[in-house]
């Protein structure tokens, strides 16, 4: 009796232990709680598979991709200029650029649609086109492209929503409020179900049906924000509802966010629902977890990660004007990409779909390009981390970009060799290492010359654009 009432204890004592142990466990996995307060959100750890992303997809697409029209002026994208708000090449500003008088989009508008034409009769238009469109195509084009999250536009300045909100606009008719089918659901499903990540773009800081403006002069970008504690309520409970209902990967706001809304509450409960999503640093407020330069890269390696976003061509929105000469180069693609990169960045890459998701042919191409280069060369790409430096160059003047990975470093030339040899300058490998070009399955012969190093390319085996060696046991400056 006393044998078999010491083993019951013992199993109790064990059995509590397990419990204890396990509870403890539990505690230790739950996400860490977030304040709405920039030391406590600041807090939040990058990501690793954001870091080691380095190539997304944007996606504009809304009530703007039925006219789908702007001039293609202003390639340098040059926003202070006061001409640009008149010539605006952003397709996805249709509305804006419509009531500003003598501009190419209002002339446009009334030749193609009458000078009465109201914007939002475009929602009966886009909700017959959006029949067309299949999620799945998409999620596949992207996933042969190499990308490895995509950002779809929610909600742009026109105030029109990609999902069926519960949240009603007060200014404009229910069946103009948003799309007939949840395009922002099925993308999520479709691009998941690709082992992709899904983040969503909210414009935060326009809403045309609150405040319509139209910005004419550099100082409506201020005056047309709205800021009443109507809008604030509005545009809380609308990303709320996104990261409710989608717990997007990606929580990327525009412009701004009203001063009447709670962005840091949003934060917080978007942290505490999505422990390893990351927020843009377009909210208006000092935190975020990537900064997000538009049709801009960066001249050396930064510590903060940062994530340049720019179109294909010179609008984000489908602009039927623009064709191939509008339409970055390949090569001008992919050694924009690897610079990128280089210097600690991502590359998110927008495609602008028409009305019925047809995605513009000389952007199908691009994003082809795109994926064959990747595909030979990813391993010098994803997952990697800044060297040393960005930034090299051979004796026959051919740029250079490198990247590091666990003890391998790439050298990535922003070019094709003419000869079978090049020279990378102020480069020493360590001695035995071993070099590779990637998509040749060989290790290269090399010789140390004072400061540089000589290496022997494959006959036939130059690739494409850019080539990528893989220094096995790393090297140095």
């Amino acid at each position: 009796m006393g044998e078999y009432a010491d083993r019951a204890i013992l199993r109790f004592v064990l059995g509590f232990s397990i419990l204890f142990i396990a509870g403890a466990a539990a505690e230790a996995q739950k996400p860490t709680p977030y304040e709405a307060t920039i030391e406590s959100l600041d807090r939040h750890p990058l990501p690793d598979w954001y870091a080691d992303a380095k190539l997304g997809i944007f996606i504009h697409w809304g009530l703007y991709s039925v006219p789908g029209w702007a001039p293609v002026s202003h390639p340098e994208h040059d926003f202070t200029n006061q001409d640009y708000i008149k010539n605006n090449p952003y397709a996805e500003w249709y509305y804006n650029s419509m009531r500003i008088e003598g501009s190419p989009t209002q002339k446009y508008h009334r030749e193609k649609y009458g000078a009465d034409y109201d914007y939002y009769n475009f929602a009966s238009i886009f909700d017959r086109e959006i029949q067309k469109w299949d999620p799945d195509a998409w999620a596949k084009v992207i996933k042969e492209a190499g990308a490895k999250y995509v950002v779809l536009t929610s909600k742009h300045h026109d105030g029109f929503t990609l999902w069926p909100s519960d949240t009603p606009n007060p200014a404009l008719p229910a069946d103009r409020q948003h799309a007939s089918r949840d395009l922002v659901g099925e993308l999520t499903t479709a691009v998941r179900k690709q082992s992709l990540r899904m983040g969503l773009y909210y414009s935060g800081g326009y809403d045309w049906t609150f405040v319509p403006g139209p910005i004419r002069v550099s100082e409506d970008y201020e005056n047309v924000k709205p800021e009443s504690e109507a809008y604030g309520k509005y545009a809380d409970a609308h990303v709320r509802e996104l990261i409710k209902r989608y717990k997007p990967a990606l929580l990327w706001n525009d412009i701004d966010y009203p001063k009447s809304g709670h962005p840091l509450e949003l934060m917080a409960e978007y942290y505490a629902a999505v422990p390893d999503g990351v927020i843009d640093n377009r909210f208006g407020v000092k935190h975020s977890d990537f900064t997000t330069p538009e049709y801009e890269t960066l001249g050396k390696i930064n510590p903060k990660k940062w994530e340049e976003c720019r179109g294909l061509g010179r609008s984000f929105g489908f602009n039927r004007a623009e064709g191939e000469a509008e339409t970055i180069a390949p090569a001008e693609l992919i050694h924009l990409l690897v610079d990128i990169v280089s210097k600690n960045g991502n590359l998110l890459l927008d495609i602008g779909p028409e009305a019925d998701g047809t995605i513009p042919g000389v952007q199908l191409e691009r994003l082809k390009i795109l994926g064959k280069w990747m595909a030979q060369n990813g391993e010098a790409i994803y997952g990697t981390r800044p060297w040393n430096r960005a930034e090299g160059e051979t004796k026959e003047g051919i740029s250079a970009r490198f990247t590091s990975k666990g003890p391998n470093v790439y050298a990535l030339l922003l070019g094709i060799p003419k000869s079978s040899s090049i020279n990378l300058k102020s480069l020493r490998p360590k001695k035995g290492s071993e070099i590779y070009l990637l998509g040749y399955d060989r290790p290269l012969a090399w010789t140390q010359r004072g400061e540089d190093v000589q290496i022997e390319l494959p006959s036939g085996q130059a690739g494409d654009y850019a080539l990528a060696l893989r220094f096995v046991d790393g090297g140095k400056e």
